[in-house]
């Protein structure tokens, strides 16, 4: 199955980047694909349950095991995870990925790599081609949530609040729009109603709200798109 990559690079201590991400509590904070991590005690390797809302009234839940590496030659650390789910509402079935931390002078490149199998037969197949896209755009936006939280200390919840305040303020342009329209012909309307619509949704987002389009959504070298080895040992 096709790889999510997705990255961002992290102006923050490598030791607080692997903090906010291996740490459950911290890590549901500004994650938006989990509602809901908890760790299996005394499991080796590390073992969890997880619980994510795939919309209003309908919660999946799901398994992982993970493992990490702090002590690599380059001064970097991997953590390689495999997921499934046993829940029939889940499309997730089965899948595996790893997150990526490599320091550098302009901060962390903070990177992960995963692919999972969908159920559901053929059915399942044809959801997953609009499913997939949204999951990547959903790791993307969380990616930068939480490098507006490391890097220039936005809380992820202050996050999220900005996020839904610019999308009612496009919202709102667009209403706006269709009302000084409703004044014009039918073309100017048409035309006014297209150049609403377009300006709302490809104005630069304000620096403190998360956006997905600010991270690098394919893998720039064999490194970042190779599986780490802790995969493997899972």
């Amino acid at each position: 199955m096709r790889q999510i990559y997705v990255e961002t690079l992290i102006d923050a201590p490598l030791e607080h980047v692997w903090r906010a991400t291996q740490r459950p509590g911290e890590h549901r904070r500004w994650d938006a694909r989990f509602g809901r991590i908890d760790p299996v005690p005394g499991t080796a390797p590390a073992r969890f349950r997880y619980a994510t809302t795939v919309f209003p009234g309908l919660t999946a839940h799901g398994w992982g095991v993970h493992a990490g590496e702090r002590g690599r030659p380059d001064g970097g650390r991997t953590s390689a995870l495999r997921f499934g789910s046993d829940d029939p509402r889940s499309l997730i079935a089965t899948g595996s990925g790893y997150w990526r931390y490599l320091p550098g002078p302009q901060g962390v490149r903070f990177l992960t790599g995963y692919s999972y199998e969908p159920r559901w037969g053929a059915l399942g197949r044809l959801v997953d081609l609009a499913f997939r896209p949204l999951f990547g755009w959903a790791t993307a936006w969380s990616f930068d949530r939480l490098r507006l939280w490391l890097a220039h200390g936005v809380p992820p919840e202050r996050a999220r609040a900005n996020a839904v305040r610019e999308i009612l303020l496009r919202l709102g342009a667009v209403v706006v729009a269709t009302g000084a329209a409703g004044t014009a012909g039918r073309v100017p309307a048409t035309l006014t109603l297209v150049a609403a619509a377009a300006g709302a949704g490809l104005a630069p987002p304000h620096p403190r709200t998360p956006a997905a389009r600010r991270c690098r959504r394919r893998p720039p070298d064999h490194l970042a798109a190779r599986p780490p080895a802790p995969l493997e040992r899972l």
